[in-house]
């Protein structure tokens, strides 16, 4: 007898608990010629903006003692190719499909939610929130609770699909920021986005990734994300 695995994320059904999280297939392309898609839960494709973007120079990954930095810089191919390019080889696997999206101002989140609520195939919206928002001085959507607060609810208006908000661990407390999200009408919360941090090439002294800071992830990072879940 098979294990019954069904969950539900909100207002999401997936038939097991088993998420690709954003950014670590891409768009499930290369993933899906190594292993049948359909036998996961969902897949949240690579953070997308409405214009495509090319991210950092290399070099954008390296490994600590711990885990992964990255820089990648949001590399995105843009909303437009997404629905052209993307989303159809998505469509012809039995899983469901998480948009992580991302702006810099309220507006460009909102345009997308907007546009990616009337494609066939999409499921479900992951807020990226640790961007800059260009409005406020450059200080991240997920670090400033107010601006948050107002994009998730503006968001929740936008959009009949399952709102995820993908909180930012660089803040002194979660737990106001994850409160906010539950009032504005999210369905669920992921935790966490990665943490700040930096390597240095001892020979050259230089930092080792061009954009000098990145985002940790890995096994160093782990019980930090299992603490804020708890809090």
């Amino acid at each position: 007898m098979k294990p019954l695995l069904a969950v539900t994320l909100g207002k999401l059904e997936l038939t097991n608990p088993i998420i690709l999280a954003s950014g670590t297939v891409a768009y499930g392309e290369e993933y899906g010629r190594l292993y049948d898609l359909g036998r996961i839960g969902a897949i949240v494709v690579k953070g997308l903006s409405l214009q495509p973007r090319p991210g950092h120079p290399p070099p954008r990954l390296c490994e600590t003692p711990s885990g992964l930095l990255n820089a990648i810089g949001l590399h995105n191919v843009g909303l437009k190719a997404f629905l052209a390019d993307k989303l159809p080889f998505l469509r012809r696997h039995a899983i469901k499909v998480i948009v992580n999206i991302f702006g810099e101002t309220t507006e460009e989140y909102i345009e997308l939610a907007r546009a990616l609520s009337g494609a066939d195939g999409v499921h479900a919206l992951e807020l990226n929130v640790s961007c800059p928002n260009t409005k406020r001085g450059g200080l991240s959507f997920g670090a400033d609770l107010e601006a948050m607060t107002a994009l998730v609810g503006q968001v929740r208006h936008a959009t009949p699909l399952p709102l995820i908000v993908k909180l930012s661990p660089n803040v002194a407390d979660i737990v106001p920021f994850a409160r906010a999200c539950e009032a504005q009408g999210a369905d669920a919360l992921s935790l966490i986005n990665t943490i700040r941090a930096m390597a240095i090439d001892v020979d050259t002294q230089r930092p080792k990734l061009s954009a000098a800071v990145g985002g940790l992830s890995g096994p160093a990072i782990r019980p930090i994300a299992v603490r804020m879940v708890w809090e």
